[in-house]
């Protein structure tokens, strides 16, 4: 049994926003951040003269100084052990259980690592293959004939959600899985021996790739676990090998 204490929550939480290309969005977003006493904000390939732009954003400022700019999710989520991605539901079909706001982040109070909370851009919100990096999927229960909420307003419902009552507010916090990279190390190394053997032409669905990753994070590996399967993958591939050599 955890009790959570909201300082540490903030500190725990990193804040990743994708593709985007409005400065004010970005610069509420900052605030949010600040609001709330979260620092670590994380930009995925965003419109280079918005990000600019908003650098000087009121209230922001400090947050948008240190945040970090990545090209690609993969890596800005690399030593995040807990992804939940936000979506308003509207335009595509997730793969995973969609969960209201309250009960996502009651998960997120309880955690005990590095969470990151993606907002996808503006227009078209979280992608396919954004969606494959999440364990889980939130949204904010507004109406269904304005269901998008501007990403400033978005970012901090949620943030204030995942903090409020929090030293009131014991979670049990059962699973605590791998960061990352050692996500997508799995993942591609269970690509490779399915394909070596030839199992990924059964897989027409969906990309590989994407389906590969979301299978991964329904197993819920645990990080004590995660060595033990990337011995055994690797056990697999070196038999492969030694198979062609013969």
């Amino acid at each position: 049994m955890r009790v959570c204490n909201d300082t540490d929550i903030a500190t725990e939480i990193t804040v990743v926003l994708i593709d985007t290309r409005n400065p004010l969005n970005i610069g509420s977003a900052a605030r949010a951040l600040a609001n709330f006493g979260v620092r670590d904000l994380r930009l995925v390939n965003p419109y280079d003269v918005a990000f600019r732009e908003a650098v000087s954003a009121v209230g922001g400022a400090p947050v948008l100084q240190a945040a970090r700019v990545f090209s690609t999710l993969a890596e800005a989520i690399a030593d995040c052990s807990l992804v939940v991605g936000t979506t308003a539901g509207q335009r595509r079909i997730p793969l995973h259980p969609v969960e209201r706001l309250e009960a996502g982040m009651r998960r997120v109070r309880g955690y005990d690592g590095r969470v990151a909370i993606l907002f996808g851009s503006e227009k078209y919100g979280l992608s396919n293959e954004d969606l494959s990096f999440c364990h889980s999927l939130i949204r904010i229960p507004t109406v269904p004939e304005t269901p998008s909420m501007n990403l400033g307003q978005a970012v901090a419902v949620c943030l204030y959600e995942c903090i409020r009552d929090a030293e009131a507010m014991p979670v049990d916090a059962p699973y605590l899985g791998p960061d990352g990279l050692i996500a997508e190390q799995i993942t591609s190394m269970l690509r490779e021996t399915l394909e070596r053997s030839g199992y990924t032409n059964r897989i027409t669905s969906v990309s590989t790739n994407e389906k590969m990753r979301r299978w991964v994070r329904r197993l819920r590996i645990s990080r004590r676990d995660a060595p033990l399967l990337l011995g055994v993958l690797r056990q697999i591939l070196w038999k492969f090998d030694q198979a062609n050599k013969s």
